[in-house]
């Protein structure tokens, strides 16, 4: 594992002699814009390893995405061999629909200490709701970047995590998500505690979110990538592209419906994503991603 060739498969030029905030930022912006939030493995017949030799040869050399536990724990890598303080942390992800968080962790998230403050960093999460920089460790306080407003709140040394939701423009709304959600003004996305973590403690989560058969990643073929003033994202044969702020505190939002055809094309074309075995499309979930 070379972090040059990290770099490269990031199109990252810029120095990294030293471990700072700005440093951190500008590797992370480069990542998540090359490297999607997908979880297509499940829907190739593939499994996905909780192995970093492995994670690092599936993004950097086959050039694919992954998701939480595979994005998150290779950033870990990438941060350590930098320089950073690295904690790993596990997140519980809110569950709009169900209007509750789970019983067991299945989200995997860093903690890193500079320079005398604490930051979250989270490259893999995905679709409208992933950072696009790293997020001081501050309760209460609004923490605005390109996607929205995000802060923590904290409550008995529990960590919440939400985002203050923008209008949204949408070109074909007869393809858009459900009325409640979207009447959403704020969306609760994870808690956690800084309770350290182990890969290990991982284990059961990965095999469980790919296998069973009430799990999101099992019900929904996923595939989003951040660009330069908003996010892409296919979910089965929806293709949705926002774009960020377009006017007035509001986001503008494409939806369109693939044909089978069409499938591959647009995963070279927008995600830079070619796989090496064949791609079954799903979405039977009702949950929403937006």
């Amino acid at each position: 594992m070379d972090i040059k060739e990290y770099f490269a498969r990031i199109s990252y030029q810029g120095s990294h002699n030293k471990p700072d905030l700005a440093t951190m930022s500008d590797i992370f912006q480069h990542h998540i814009q090359a490297v999607p939030f997908e979880n297509l493995s499940i829907h190739c017949g593939e499994s996905i390893e909780l192995n970093l030799e492995a994670t690092y040869n599936k993004i950097v050399r086959k050039k694919r995405g992954g998701w939480c536990m595979e994005n998150n724990y290779l950033l870990s890598w990438v941060l350590k061999t930098l320089g950073y303080d690295v904690t790993l942390l596990g997140a519980k992800v809110f569950v709009p629909e169900l209007d509750a968080y789970p019983d067991e962790i299945d989200h995997l998230l860093l903690q890193v200490e500079l320079d005398g403050k604490s930051y979250i960093v989270d490259g893999g999460f995905g679709m409208a709701y992933q950072l696009w920089q790293p997020m001081e460790l501050i309760s209460g306080t609004d923490q605005p970047q390109t996607p929205g407003v995000f802060r923590f709140q904290e409550e008995s040394g529990t960590w919440y995590l939400e985002k203050v939701k923008r209008k949204q423009l949408v070109l074909s709304p007869s393809t858009s998500t459900s009325q409640n959600v979207e009447n959403e003004v704020c969306r609760r996305i994870y808690l956690f505690t800084l309770q350290p973590r182990d890969i290990e403690e991982f284990r059961g989560c990965n095999a469980h979110l790919q296998t069973a058969p009430d799990s999101l990643f099992v019900t929904k073929s996923i595939c989003s990538l951040q660009t330069a003033d908003g996010v892409r994202a296919l979910v089965g044969w929806k293709l949705t592209e926002i774009k960020y702020n377009y006017r007035d505190n509001m986001d503008l939002v494409e939806i369109r419906i693939l044909a089978d055809e069409e499938i591959e094309k647009t995963l070279k074309e927008k995600f830079n994503i070619t796989l090496d075995k064949k791609f079954v499309p799903v979405n039977t979930s009702r949950l929403s991603l937006f």
